[in-house]
């Protein structure tokens, strides 16, 4: 990669977004697209996104991290143009062999689930996994985590990067941070029975438990939207002792973390098994579909012949038969050893991290990288971010959007919103890494310029 000498032009992204505003709220089908530089692209190719200006980068962004073997992988491509070719439409009625095909793999996968279910979203998941909660405590009130992101719906959409004022101007600790929505429109009743904590904190979760009616925790294992934040040694061990004590459920939102952290997700890797969990992103390598796995008992409530503890399941598209073939031949190559996907990603993210930290000391740039595999953060702070305080009081926010858009001047995309996580997939190259060095240390050069 050779140096831009000026940076690239995107007066045709902003002519498109423009004209999609005549007809598109905010000119996007999803507002959390649009940041600066609002970039309109046209195509990806592996580990490549061009823009309508013409403009060519490596991405890092994955599309909020979904593309782990790469854009348009070949074999993915295949499988859904087959699904296509020999006749499967979405029937609905009936129940179709491919359903039960991907229902086992991703059981196999996710050796502590039991069973599962498919939808089109993250959001649809995290919402039917507290639904059942709801339904099989007989309780209402949900704690949630600052800094995390659930989905959109009101049961989850509040306190996720809220600022030091909305929070009360203090850290809580071993308590209960002020409701901070992120959305007009949750009835304040709805409201009323959701609680925000601090991450890492399971004295906050002890106290909640003890004022009110819990009927579940749902929490990103790792927080991943707002960059790579792990949980401490034994936080989530103590919220499955939590959970257990006082019978309330204990759900992993693994939208992000799922299929990208290991092949049986976050859970997979530190050993502790919650009661339901969601997946998406990763699952079928940017396809439209997501899963809620967890305990048969849990699961079966959808089938319950206690109407009062029935949980409705339904949905026109959900196991559409594109989504279901792409998700099959993503978790067929995940899991195949012959391909080592983990290994993989694990070699080129760590050649990126050691690169990044020589050419940050070399500099004297305060800054600390967050890895778990290949999703990756550079906070610059002194040390990385435990939970969103730390984070909000430490971080050098404007640094790092001067730092990202210096990057998307050379040709390296990562999204450019400060504290968003970075993602590697199959399709990088080692010298699609060396060449993000090469990028890093001319952005890192002219910001000091």
């Amino acid at each position: 990669m050779t140096e831009i000498v000026s940076p690239p032009s995107f007066s045709k992204s902003r002519q498109l977004l423009e004209s999609n505003e005549q007809v598109i709220p905010g000119g996007l089908a999803s507002i959390n697209r649009r940041a600066e530089p609002c970039i309109a692209f046209k195509q990806g190719k592996g580990s490549r996104l061009r823009d309508v200006d013409g403009n060519e980068f490596i991405d890092y962004h994955a599309a909020f991290s979904a593309y782990i073997l790469g854009h348009g992988d070949a074999d993915q491509n295949a499988a859904v143009i087959a699904a296509i070719q020999s006749g499967r439409s979405n029937y609905g009625s009936g129940p179709t062999k491919d359903e039960g095909e991907l229902a086992r793999l991703f059981l196999r996968c996710v050796p502590g689930a039991e069973k599962v279910q498919f939808f089109n979203t993250g959001s649809e998941a995290t919402a039917q996994a507290i639904r059942i909660a709801r339904a099989w405590t007989d309780h209402d009130h949900v704690i949630l985590i600052q800094g995390g992101y659930n989905g959109n719906q009101n049961v989850v959409a509040a306190n996720l990067m809220s600022t030091a004022e909305q929070l009360g101007g203090r850290q809580i600790v071993g308590d209960e941070y002020p409701l901070v929505p992120i959305t007009a429109g949750i009835p304040q009743g709805e409201q009323e029975v959701l609680h925000a904590v601090e991450f890492n904190d399971l004295e906050a979760v002890r106290t909640l438990v003890k004022r009110y009616d819990v009927a579940a925790l749902i929490t990103e294992p790792a927080l991943q939207n707002i960059g790579v934040v792990p949980p401490r040694p034994g936080y989530l061990e103590g919220l499955r002792e939590l959970a257990s004590a006082a019978g309330f459920l204990l759900i992993f939102d693994e939208v992000k973390t799922g299929f990208r952290a290991s092949l049986g997700g976050y859970q997979g890797l530190c050993g502790v098994t919650p009661d339901l969990s969601t997946f998406g992103k990763a699952l079928a390598n940017g396809f439209p579909i997501a899963a809620l796995a967890g305990k048969q008992p849990l699961m079966d409530l959808a089938i319950s012949s206690d109407s009062a503890k029935r949980v409705l399941i339904a949905g026109t598209y959900n196991c559409h038969p594109v989504p279901v073939a792409a998700a099959i031949a993503s978790l067929k190559k995940l899991s195949d050893p012959k391909v080592g996907a983990y290994e993989r990603l694990e070699r080129l993210a760590r050649r990126l991290e050691e690169g990044q930290q020589k050419l940050f000391h070399d500099r004297g740039v305060k800054a600390a990288i967050s890895r778990i595999g290949s999703a990756h953060c550079v906070y610059f702070m002194d040390r990385a971010p435990t939970n969103w305080w730390e984070l909000l009081t430490g971080h050098d926010f404007a640094l790092d959007t001067r730092y990202r858009r210096a990057l998307i001047d050379q040709g390296v995309y990562h999204f450019p919103v400060s504290s968003k996580q970075g993602s590697i997939s199959l399709a990088h190259t080692e010298d699609d890494i060396d060449a993000t060095l090469d990028a890093t240390k001319i952005a890192l050069d002219s910001m000091a310029r």
